[in-house]
């Protein structure tokens, strides 16, 4: 095998798995749905440590590695295939290892359970055979789901999809063996296996040969589309398509997005090769209405990577166990699919019961664990966008360093955000070339949030039309104004306790006003 520094996942498996059988763990549990990617890698694996690996499914029963039916071993039936195995760890003078393909449909219901109790025993009586007798199997599966009755016996391994490397190989196999194609080279490859990362080998090759036939090359986006639909299948997760324009659009925030613009960087090869850790993600802390959800939108538009919201409270279930188990299935989807922004809006209400007690059985507190431990021991390239109005109802370890980079405090907006929040609301509805005085609208708009201040353009657009379809002015955003009482008003206590804690406990998002004037050059300083 390679080198550990220059092995892939896959060969880390399978020089697992290779250590398993070398310590007689006699019935392994391989969760994939990557069939014959993953067989070469079990075959080498029981090669390397002198063990004869054969298959073994309903269809045509034993075979060699190289296809070739073995007549006199087991059959289709699975219970004389295991009652041979069985007999061949007594005397057969060779070790072996089985890999089942179908197994897992004939331990289901009563009419599983001999075959569940074969493999019980079989579990039970391998481990003391002599070692020139040693048998293992090895069971793959395309789910998780493990009877009970063999959850001490078995060795669970869950085969990861395809590296950078794998990946790789596969775009270049594909595009050898397509006559007059482009090849993907330097950045275009590296996209390319960006968006491909998430995808099985099948999949990956899918998409590979289907850019090939359409485009004479492959092309980033369309490997891209195959991994939307995936995510909507998985159906845990939602896709966001990415905000236009990116930061450009959210007005103010420049201490945020100067700290974000000075990760971008990390999400580039020349990065990956310096070994630049990739950021893990942050928390937006402030008012409903100052842009944070708007941010998370963003900032997968400027990372240049899929936006998925992670809905906890969604994923919820009245079954005990259910919850968790979409939950983690969830995170193994965002761990495939690589570079990504993960948005988790408002999380302070789908993890409240954890820390407030409530009726939902310990659901809360066992979502809370999980996304705690993912957070802390995930290696993958996600950056996560945390959401939060009342850090009242969050659980403190969340926020502790090393989950996140840093928290931030998104305050009501200041007077040279006000201004740019209007600005960016006229130029949304098309209204930028217009004389307005937007200084002297947002004096008006002190205590507004940035939502606040955004609807006075829709508010004004209807004025103006049912006064004979005039354009706007001045006049009718002031008029506008004036039917707002901003939260800041209704919820003045909040919004004290709120500032109190964002400016004890938080990064500012927004430059200070009175350094604002010292130019741009100040601003970036403040990271």
């Amino acid at each position: 095998m390679a080198t550990t520094e220059k092995r892939t996942k896959s060969e880390i498996e399978a020089a697992k798995i290779a250590a398993s059988l070398r310590a007689r763990n006699c019935v392994l549990w391989v969760q994939t749905q990557e069939e014959a990617r993953v067989e070469p890698y079990l075959f080498e694996a029981a090669g390397s440590v002198n063990f004869l690996a054969r298959t073994w499914d309903v269809a045509q029963g034993v075979a060699e590695i190289d296809g070739t039916l073995v007549g006199n071993i087991g059959s289709p039936d699975p219970a004389a295939t295991l009652d041979a195995i069985r007999d061949r760890a007594k005397n057969s003078g060779n070790r072996g290892v089985w890999i089942m393909r179908d197994l897992p449909a004939w331990l289901k219901g009563p009419p599983g359970a001999t075959v569940l109790r074969q493999l019980r025993n079989l579990a039970r009586s391998l481990p003391a055979a002599e070692p020139q007798n040693a048998q293992a199997l090895i069971v793959i599966s395309p789910d998780g789901e493990i009877p009970p009755e063999l959850a001490n016996h078995v060795t669970v391994i869950e085969w990861p999809l395809p590296d950078r490397t794998e990946i790789g190989e596969l775009l270049d196999t594909a595009e050898e063996s397509s006559e007059k194609i482009e090849k993907s080279v330097n950045g275009n490859r590296e996209a390319v296996i960006d968006a491909a990362i998430g995808l099985s080998g099948e999949e990956a090759y899918s998409c590979f040969a289907q850019s090939l036939v359409l485009h004479r090359k492959v092309v980033p986006t369309v490997v891209a589309a195959e991994k939307r639909r995936i995510i909507a299948r998985e159906k845990v997760l939602e896709w966001f398509d990415p905000l236009p324009g990116g930061l450009g659009t959210v007005g103010g925030l420049e201490a945020l997005k100067s700290w974000l613009m000075s990760r971008v960087t990390a999400y580039s090869p020349k990065a990956r090769a310096y070994g630049l850790p990739a950021p893990r993600g942050i928390v937006l802390v402030g008012m409903s209405g100052c842009g944070k959800s708007m941010t998370a939108k963003a900032i997968a538009t400027a990372f240049g990577v899929p936006l998925l919201r992670l809905d906890l409270g969604a994923l919820k279930s009245e079954f005990v166990g259910k919850s968790e188990a979409t939950l983690r299935r969830a995170l193994r989807v965002i761990e495939a699919i690589g570079r990504c922004v993960v948005w988790i809006d408002e999380i302070e209400k789908a993890l409240q019961g954890a820390i407030a007690g409530s009726a939902d059985g310990g659901v809360s507190a066992d979502q809370l664990g999980t996304v705690l431990n993912w957070m802390q021991e995930r290696a993958g390239e996600a950056f996560v966008v945390c959401t939060a109005n009342d850090v009242s109802a969050m659980p403190p370890e969340l926020l502790r360093k090393g989950r996140f980079d840093d928290v931030f405090f998104v305050d009501l907006p200041t007077a040279t955000e006000r201004q740019a929040v209007l600005k960016s609301a006229l130029r949304t509805h098309n209204r930028h070339e217009l004389k307005i005085d937007v200084a002297k609208v947002t004096m008006q708009c002190k205590d507004f949030t940035g939502a606040e201040i955004a609807t006075l353009v829709p508010d004004a657009l209807y004025r103006a039309f049912n006064d004979g379809g005039r354009d706007i002015t001045t006049a009718d955003l002031l008029a506008a104004a004036k039917t707002v009482v901003p939260l800041a008003v209704t919820a003045a206590k909040k919004v004290d306790d709120l500032r109190a804690w964002g400016k004890a406990n938080a990064r500012p998002a927004s430059v200070p006003e009175d350094q604002v004037v010292l130019g741009k050059k100040r601003m970036i300083e403040v990271d």
